[in-house]
């Protein structure tokens, strides 16, 4: 899900509008004069080592740090001021402790690799064509749908899908789920795709990454795979009824 603009956000707001914006980061267009805290880890967007993410700020959110005092102590890895101003070395290449170097190269490969297709507009359209190939493969697929229902709020990087068969639904909740898993783990056997289950505390289907990391040709690929696996999975439903 992403939503659809900004502009329910008041530009005079009194409170800090915080941002995870992980997956969206480099496929979609926040509105950052709306954002105050902005964070996101670079191994969705850009591709790359995990567990290291990126925090932006706003001058109001700057403020708020150094008029805030904290009720409680702070652990030092969390604490973003001292004396009661912004530790503005945190921004400028200083660390608490020592990283690993590869990992930083790590980064600097993965934005160069950005910089190499075209900067931020062509990320940006990468992941719009991903997701057109699977928006196109839904209009022509009766047994799968959106999870959102307004296009609008449908991301273009992770792509939920919910299981419409009619034989499918008309199933309890658990076996829905189960069915779903089936062809999650039917393709993951076959080496096709891995990890495309719902999250955990979804409804039950299908959840496919589709950003800027992601070839359009993968996607096209995938699709007939996806059919493949659900026919199977039908058809072993039947026999079962």
């Amino acid at each position: 899900m992403r939503v659809e603009n900004g502009d329910w956000i008041a530009a005079d707001r009194k409170g800090l509008t915080i941002c995870d914006a992980t997956s969206a980061a480099f496929a979609q267009n926040p509105d950052f004069a709306k954002l105050d805290v902005v964070t996101f880890s670079r191994q969705k967007a850009l591709g790359g080592e995990a567990a290291h993410g990126v925090l932006i700020l706003s001058p109001r959110a700057v403020e708020r740090l150094e008029s805030f005092k904290p009720d409680r102590p702070l652990p030092k890895i969390f604490r973003l001021t001292k004396g009661g101003k912004l530790l503005e070395e945190v921004f400028e290449a200083a660390t608490i402790n020592t990283p690993s170097m590869i990992c930083i190269e790590d980064a600097i490969d993965a934005m160069e690799w950005g910089k190499s297709l075209g900067g931020l507009k062509a990320m940006q359209a990468r992941a719009d064509a991903n997701f057109k190939v699977l928006a196109d493969w839904v209009a022509a697929t009766p047994w799968v749908d959106f999870l959102a229902k307004n296009p609008a709020n449908r991301s273009n990087t992770s792509v939920c899908f919910s299981i419409v068969d009619p034989a499918v639904t008309a199933l309890d909740a658990d076996k829905q789920a189960a069915f779903a898993k089936a062809i999650v783990a039917r393709l993951d056997k076959a080496g096709v795709a891995y990890d495309i289950g719902a999250y955990k505390d979804a409804p039950s289907g299908l959840r496919i990454w589709a950003g800027s990391t992601v070839e359009a040709s993968d996607l096209a690929a995938l699709v007939p795979w996806l059919d493949f696996a659900f026919a199977e999975e039908k058809a072993a439903l039947s026999v079962a009824a």
